[in-house]
């Protein structure tokens, strides 16, 4: 069973910089996506930024508000997903959770129907 644990969520100041930890255990593939998304309350669920993981893998996306802004990289020695994010805005505030998924094949990362959730990490952006 695939575990995904969040860290690194904090409130920051407007123009400010953070960087989520997701560290990952359990799965039994040596790549496969894993997903930054975001939700605040009331909207829906966006996508920011995925990898395909894996020593010859990384390929990675992200969603059309964030590029420029956010970079996700992987540490796979040691399991873990990170999500920088550059030049906050208070429109970056919400609960981040990180997902993964050992099966999503065909396309975008960014689009899977992602199978393990992490339980989220919340950025508070403010001036």
């Amino acid at each position: 069973q695939v575990q995904l644990l969040e860290s690194g969520g904090n409130s920051v100041e407007i123009g400010g910089s953070l960087t989520l930890s997701c560290a990952a255990s359990g799965y039994v593939r040596s790549a496969f996506c894993m997903g930054w998304f975001r939700q605040v309350p009331g909207k829906e669920r966006e996508g920011v930024a995925a990898i395909y993981t894996g020593t010859h893998a990384g390929m990675t996306y992200y969603g059309d508000s964030v590029k420029g802004r956010f970079t996700i990289s992987q540490d796979v020695a040691k399991r873990t997903v990170y999500l920088h994010i550059n030049s906050l805005k208070p429109e970056d505030t919400a609960m981040y959770y990180c997902a993964a998924d050992e099966y999503c094949s065909g396309g975008s990362c960014l689009l899977c129907d992602y199978e393990h959730w992490g339980q989220g990490t919340q950025v508070t952006v403010s001036s």
